[in-house]
């Protein structure tokens, strides 16, 4: 009777199916939060707004303008105290590393990243210096605001040159910053779809959905 007992307690458990399984693993990472996603197309719509209408009507141009200087006094504070890769700390990178990334992908060797590549870093930081001048110089026009003593004279000579006396001085600045603003756009455009093609994998979709693949 010991002897059975013994014999039953030193039986090996039965391996269940489920044990057998390899533990799954996730192919998607999440990268991009709701805000930045949220920001980021309304931010395109605003910008589109801005310079379809031109001023026209003036007051739906001065909304989309607001809310361009407001997103960027968000994406400011975002980027300080947001998550990862919302972090300026996370993609700043030199002009150098940039090209190199660039020119690596161009050959098919660019490195991937998860969160913003060395010039879709800099393009951030870009946009929104030149997004901060057109709407600050906007604002600006609207309210009257007096030209600084040390641009004064550049200024009021871009006003008058423009044919018009009564024009604000600081409407020239505002328009060669929106066509800047413009040609960037179009710039982060065609670097998103090189770096598409390049790493093969769809980068407006991370944009809506805030998953990239893991590997």
């Amino acid at each position: 009777m010991i002897m059975a007992v013994v014999t039953m307690t030193d039986r090996p458990a039965p391996v269940t199916e489920a044990a057998c399984e390899p533990e799954a693993t996730n192919p998607w990472v999440k990268v991009w939060d709701p805000l930045v996603r949220i920001g980021h197309w309304l931010l395109l719509v605003a910008i589109a707004t801005a310079l379809i209408t031109r001023g026209e009507p003036e007051t739906l141009h001065q909304a989309a303008g607001y809310f361009v200087a407001g997103y960027v006094v968000f994406r400011l504070f975002w980027g300080i105290s947001g998550p990862t890769h919302a972090r300026f700390e996370n993609f700043l990178a030199s002009p150098l590393a940039a090209i190199r990334y660039l020119t690596h992908l161009v050959t098919g060797k660019g490195t991937r990243h998860i969160g913003h590549s060395p010039p879709g870093g800099l393009m951030v930081i870009a946009l929104l210096v030149v997004m901060s001048l057109t709407a600050g110089t906007g604002m600006a026009m609207e309210n009257r605001t007096p030209v600084p003593t040390a641009l004064e004279s550049l200024l009021q000579g871009e006003a008058r040159a423009g044919g018009d006396d009564d024009d604000s001085p600081w409407e020239e600045v505002h328009e060669a910053s929106a066509n800047l603003l413009l040609g960037l756009v179009f710039f982060h455009l065609g670097g998103v779809l090189l770096a598409s093609f390049g790493h093969r994998e769809n980068l407006v979709r991370a944009m809506v959905d805030g998953k990239k693949r893991a590997a």
